[in-house]
This record gives structure tokens, sequence and C-alpha cells, in this order.
């Protein structure tokens, strides 16, 4: 055991999500978010990406908790699935932890996993930790700062936040106790780098209201609002500026309802009085009376926005007149999917509104002039950049070297690098495994992805068969080898030479492996697929999936 304090990041450095960071000091580890990263294009059939835990598995005696900043999907969605292989008390603030309740309880979980409600006046002592929270601005309800203290100083974790001094809920980022941090010295600081290319400072969102209002009252039909369902300030705004304008809201979408209703419950949203209706009570009011808040920003295929879109949605159909406000940004990865609702809309006959010059949509995240404001304020020993891709923590790195932060104090990490920070100096003594593991749908995939290579291999080049039948006593091949192939050339006629010369070259393979009285199905399997890589490779320059058979007689 040592004294020195170590950082380990197990997600969120070089990606936007799956956010994961372990704090270690004297032996104990307390894990700070535990998020997913929602799958990109060529992850053929993936529905999640989680991190990767088997370090963490490793030293299950020595982690205390789970400790999140705020309740949005890539800082809790991996929880239910890491709380199976590793149950440890979940801390969190009031609306964070009834999102992720809400999680455990759709996994089983809710009986047998602790949770603990913390807020910015919460202290308390976990292991060797001193724990204490600072409010921040963002995009959800409740999000929090986390201060690990330790007798070497303080590791500061940002969690995701801007400087918002008009934000809904009155809640503004608490500039005064990163100020008294910063006095009394903060060891390491890991802050927020997803904004960091962003010029200026990151607008309120009150900006976003205004935007609402000039659309809800020159809009002659029906306004069709999309958000994330956790955006609970953006639904906020949109049902009292709807009401202002003589418009009743109802919900689509699994999670804008179960949200809306999480909200409402916990009185962080508030609804006048007869302003929400059902779905199915639509059609009883005039389009210009209607609002209509669903989720499915991001374009995902199964959304309730582009159900509307390609006109598979049980309740709503577009009319000519509608107006849909698309009021979120494109997560990197999901442009083509968002751009391909945003088309089928305009098809249906609908005015879309969407796009960073539209105002419908402000930023949750610190711009650099915040984030500068940031580091001036703690002025921290040591510096990380988290939560981006590597272009957002260079330019955060760079903002950090102007604020003063000498150049050997700041530290660029991925994903698994082990800082250790003695108090006096930092360095990187190790690196741990912290890949990805995939969802697809109730299956947890390999570390190693080996399904994912190769259905992207089946996308590229296709599959082939081959089926060999030999006595299972001599080796000898007792009938014609059997070739099936799919996707993996364009002309039949082509493909037929081509399967042809496969089969004489596998009659030839099975006559010397029957020669030699080889048996064992291992070792004929291997033969098979490398006297056919090779051969289809010649011939057609291609690498479609193998899959030997052998069937003994």
């Amino acid at each position: 055991m040592t004294d020195a304090v170590r950082i380990t990041p197990l997600g969120g450095l070089g990606e936007i999500g799956k956010n994961m960071t372990a704090v270690e000091y004297r032996g104990k580890i307390v894990v700070v978010d535990c998020g997913i990263e929602f799958p990109r294009d060529e992850m053929l059939g993936i529905d999640l990406i989680l991190p990767d835990i088997r370090w963490l598995l490793e030293r299950k005696d020595d982690v205390l908790a789970f400790v999140i900043t705020h309740g949005h999907e890539d800082h809790t969605g991996a929880l239910p699935f890491v709380l199976k292989q590793l149950n440890r008390p979940v801390y969190g603030s009031r609306f964070t932890l009834a999102l992720v309740k809400s999680k455990l309880d759709e996994h089983g979980l809710i009986r047998s996993v602790e949770v603990n409600e913390v807020s910015e006046r919460s202290r308390l002592r976990l292991g060797p930790f001193d724990l204490s929270f600072i409010a921040v601005s963002h995009s959800v309800p409740d999000a929090l700062a986390v201060v690990l203290g330790t007798d070497l100083g303080a590791v500061l974790v940002t969690g995701d936040y801007k400087f918002d001094h008009t934000p809904i809920d009155g809640r503004i980022t608490d500039v005064n106790t990163f100020a008294r941090l910063g006095e009394e010295g903060v060891l390491a600081l890991l802050g927020d780098s997803t904004n960091a290319t962003s010029i200026g400072s990151t607008s309120s969102e009150s900006v976003v209201g205004q935007a609402f209002h000039q659309i809800f009252a020159e809009a002659e039909g029906r306004v069709i609002v999309a958000c994330f369902a956790s955006h609970i300030h953006r639904v906020q705004q949109a049902i009292q500026i709807a009401h202002l304008h003589g418009r009743k809201f109802a919900v689509s979408g699994r999670s804008m309802q179960k949200n809306v209703n999480i909200a409402r419950n916990l009185g962080i949203l508030k609804v006048p009085e007869g302003a929400m209706i059902k779905l199915t009570e639509i059609d009883q009011y005039r389009p210009e009376e209607i609002l209509i808040l669903t989720t499915g920003s991001q374009g995902e295929p199964l959304s309730a926005l582009t159900r509307m879109a390609f006109d598979d949605h049980p309740q709503v159909e577009l009319n000519e007149g509608d107006t849909v406000v698309i009021s979120a940004t494109p997560i990197p990865g999901n442009e083509l999917s968002v751009m391909s609702t945003v088309n089928r809309l305009l098809k249906s006959g609908a005015t879309v509104i969407h796009g960073r010059e539209s105002g419908v949509h402000v930023s949750g995240h610190a711009s650099q002039e915040d984030l500068r404001m940031m580091l001036n304020l703690v002025r921290p020993r040591f510096f990380v950049p988290v939560h981006g891709e590597y272009r957002h923590q260079h330019i955060h790195r760079q903002l950090a070297l102007e604020a003063g932060i000498p150049e050997e104090d700041i530290f660029i990490l991925e994903n698994g690098d082990v800082l250790e920070i003695d108090g006096d100096n930092a360095e990187l003594v190790d690196h741990v495994p912290a890949g990805m593991v995939f969802v697809d749908g109730f299956e947890i995939g390999d570390e190693e992805g080996l399904v994912l290579r190769d259905r992207q291999q089946l996308a590229a080049d296709g599959i082939l068969i081959a089926v060999v039948t030999v006595d299972a006593q001599t080796g000898q091949s007792v009938a014609t080898p059997e070739l099936v192939a799919r996707g993996f050339l364009h002309d039949d006629e082509r493909l037929r030479d081509v399967l042809d010369e496969c089969s004489g070259a596998l009659q030839e393979l099975m006559a010397r492996l029957g020669a030699e009285r080889v048996t064992d199905q291992k070792l004929i399997r291997e033969d098979i697929h490398q006297r056919l890589s090779e051969l289809v490779f010649q011939r057609t320059r291609r690498h479609p999936l193998i899959m030997p058979m052998v069937v003994e007689v």
C-alpha cells in the first residue's frame, strides 16, 4: 500500500461517453461515474458500449463505492450491468438517484443495491476519503462536482458543468465554493473537456426559451419538440411557454414519459393546472393548441420522433403545417441518423427547426472562457483534462498552460493509464485493461470484440461455408466437399468459378489429410480455413468469413 493518490480513468478519455474514473488512496478505491457509450455506425447490431471493469473486479475488495456526478446516460448507464458483477453502494443527488433507481428496477436490482442521497451540503467519510460536493449547472437537474479529500490534498472531479447565471431552476454553479477550495489547495483537477473546441462562454439555457416563444407564437399548426428526456430544464421551458401561448402538451416516448413523471413527483418539474393531456387526446384540439414533447433528437431508429417521420407512430401522424423542433445537437456518430430523420420529416410536409443557428439548443458544457475561469478559480497543483476526444483534451491542455499550470504538471491520459501523485510529483506508473464491452440485446459481449469483428467482416466480404464429411476412424473424405457462399461476389458466373476451384483445392487437401490419417476435427478445420483463405484472397482480393464444418460418419 502507498500513501500516494492514484487516478485511473477506465472510460471517457479519447471518446465521448463511457465516463468512469477510479481514484485510489491508501489501497481503497472510489469510482466516480459509471457510464455507457452509444455505438457508432460500424458497430453492427451493438446496442450499448460499457467500460471494461476487469481491473476493478481484480481489486473488488478495495472498491468502496460508486459516486455519480449527474443523471446522464454517459455517466450512469452502465451501473445496472456493473453492479451485477460488483455490488457496491451508490451515491448521487436526488434526481440522479431517481433515474438510477428506475434503471435498477428494470434490471431487478432495486432491492439489492444500496443507494445514498447526497447534495452540495453533504459531507461524509468514505474509507480514507473525505467526500464533499459542489453544485454545478448542467443540462440535467441536481448535477454535482465531486471532491475527494485526502491527506495529500483534494482531487476535484468537475463532472459536466457550465456557468449559467440565469438557470431555469435558479441553481447556479457555486463559484464561491470552487474559489474557496482553490484557496485551500487542490491536488488534482479532473476537468470536463467536452466543449473545449468552442470559443467564448456557453450561453444560458434561458436563451432557448426566447426561441421557443417565437416558434410557438408563429407556428400555425402543432409544435413537436424533440430533446433529451433527461433535459428537464428544456422540458420545463417548453411547457411554460406553450401554456402562455394557449397550447396543451402531451408526451411521446417511453423515456420522456418516465422522466417527466419522475421530475413531477420530485417537484422539480412544474406543470400548470390542466396543461397536460394524454397523447390519445391530441385530435380533440385544434393543431395550434398542441405541443408534443418527444424523444428522438438523436435519430434513434425506434424513437418516437423517428417513428413519426417514417409514418409508423400509433398516435401521431405528421401533417403539413406541423413544426418539428429538434432541440439538441447530434452526438458524434449520430449525424447521419439525425439528417435521415430530418429528411423524412421534411418530406412529410412539416417545417423542421434545428441546428445551432436556430437558437433552439445551447450546450450544457463549459466553453473555452468557462474552462479558463474554472482553472483560475481552482488553481490545481496537477491537471488532467477528461471527458472528451483527444482534440478536446489537447485544447483544454493549452488553456491550462495559458492559465499558468506548468507543462510537466498537465497529463493527457488514455483510458487505463495510472497516474500516481505523491503530493509534490506525479507520473504514469502503470496501465490496466480499459477496453470496450459490448451489449447486444440481452447479451454482454467479450472484451476483445470478436463477435463484432465477425459482423464487420460479414458486412464487408460475406461468408463462405465449407462442409466436409470424413470417416471418424481414418480421417478419409467420404463425400465431395459442399460450399455455400452468401454476400461474397456479385457476379454469379465468377462465383461458380471460384467455388469450383475451392472445391478442387479442398478435395486435394482432404486426400492429403486422409493419407496422413488426421482425425482431429480442430486440425482439419484449421487446415481448411488456411487453404481457403489463401485461395479466395488470391482469386478475389476479399476476406470473407470462412466457416469450416467437419461432419464425421
